[in-house]
């Protein structure tokens, strides 16, 4: 059992370290007040190789597996959860392809994404619900050669950057019948929405997709037709849950190294407050946070790299790292006193932000019902 990091893996992690130290960071103030990540930040994500982390090398990606992704992502989070995001979301487009697409798919479109040129969005959440996708109401008509699809789609990530996207309809009678699409943005019918004003990850663009009888040949299907839903759960699954947990284990390493460093500054009584007992409880709270939700995330990565089946492993990191995240940003909070809601310092940022990974990627609740089967099985 080896914990320690290739140096491939090292090499990955002081790139993305150095780039969110020195390009991220002195931008995160911008970020905040314009509600906007600068499109230069986005295109060097491309020129450093982070938007091709998971594209086989074939298409112009690198390979680098799932694990150098988490890594990437811890990285980009503790400078910048909005930009993390972002970069995450961008990946959970690739997904549905790398994961079910065929190799005429994969030639057409994974190149584009691996470079940047491609963007795509995945769209699966509905007014209806995210949790239940049964209740879904976007639906594909087929038509010969073509499928015609109408619906409405809510609080998709990238919606407004992204110029493709995966889309997940019904398609028959069966409310288990769903197809899933990549639908070209310039297609006529396509348009995103409103976009949302959300209480953290600023910057992090958030919004409606519109389909108004956009025409879809048969070749944009993804997977097979009425096996949709497989294809979007497991894009959700190994990519957006994972990344989510990501960004979260990043703000938790924030919260460790923000609190440590407040209190061996703040003198109270005399002495620095890290010298009382209460501080340090806080922050053996905080590490140990950290340490748990990074150790389930690099298990939960390394299993996907390895072609194992990880659904409770996965939910149980984003449990752990987003509920982790939100507490550790509390308690941070705590230990700066009046400085804590003070919009100068980073912890109330790191609340706020904590606070909006929670329902992404499929609500805690629904986590807990993944892990709860896996706990059922183990005894039986």
């Amino acid at each position: 059992m080896e914990f320690k990091l290739t140096p491939e893996q090292e090499m990955l992690r002081d790139t993305a370290r150095e780039f969110a130290e020195k390009e991220v960071e002195p931008r995160v103030e911008e970020i905040e007040k314009t509600r906007k990540i600068p499109e230069d930040l986005i295109k060097r994500l491309f020129e450093l190789g982070f938007g091709g982390i998971i594209i086989p090398e074939e298409y112009e990606g690198s390979a680098a597996g799932h694990l150098a992704r988490a890594i990437i992502l811890e990285e980009i989070a503790y400078s910048c959860p909005a930009l993390a995001f972002t970069l995450q979301i961008v990946h959970l487009g690739q997904a549905p392809l790398i994961f079910h697409g065929t190799k005429e798919q994969k030639e057409k479109w994974l190149p584009d994404l691996a470079k940047g040129k491609l963007i795509a969005s995945c769209a699966v959440t509905e007014p209806t619900g995210g949790s239940d996708v049964m209740g879904i109401k976007t639906f594909a008509k087929k038509e010969n050669n073509e499928y015609v699809i109408t619906g409405r789609k809510c609080f998709i990530t990238n919606v407004h950057l992204a110029n493709i996207h995966g889309v997940l309809a019904k398609s028959g009678e069966d409310p288990r019948h769903m197809t899933f699409f990549m639908i070209e943005g310039d297609r006529p019918g396509v348009k995103p929405g409103r976009e949302e004003n959300k209480v953290g990850l600023h910057g992090c663009n958030t919004g409606e997709l519109i389909l108004d009888n956009v025409r879809v040949p048969v070749e944009n299907v993804i997977g097979v037709e009425g096996k949709g839903l497989r294809v979007a759960l497991t894009a959700i699954t190994n990519v957006g849950r994972m990344g989510v947990a990501a960004t979260g284990v990043g703000i938790i390493r924030r919260c460790l190294d923000e609190a440590v460093k407040f209190a061996n500054q703040r003198v109270l009584y005399g002495q620095p407050i890290s010298r009382l007992q209460a501080i340090q409880w806080l922050i053996s709270d905080i590490y140990l946070r950290y340490e748990t939700a990074r150790l389930l995330l690099h298990r939960a990565a390394w299993m996907i790299d390895q072609g194992i089946r990880a659904d409770a492993e996965v939910g149980m990191v984003k449990l752990t790292a987003t509920e982790g995240a939100a507490e550790c940003a509390s308690k941070l909070s705590s230990i700066l006193g009046a400085y804590g809601i003070m919009e100068e310092y980073a912890a109330q940022r790191l609340l706020r932000d904590a606070y909006s990974l929670i329902p992404a990627a499929g609500t805690n609740e629904i986590m807990r019902i993944v892990i709860s089967r896996k706990a059922f099985e183990r005894a039986t």
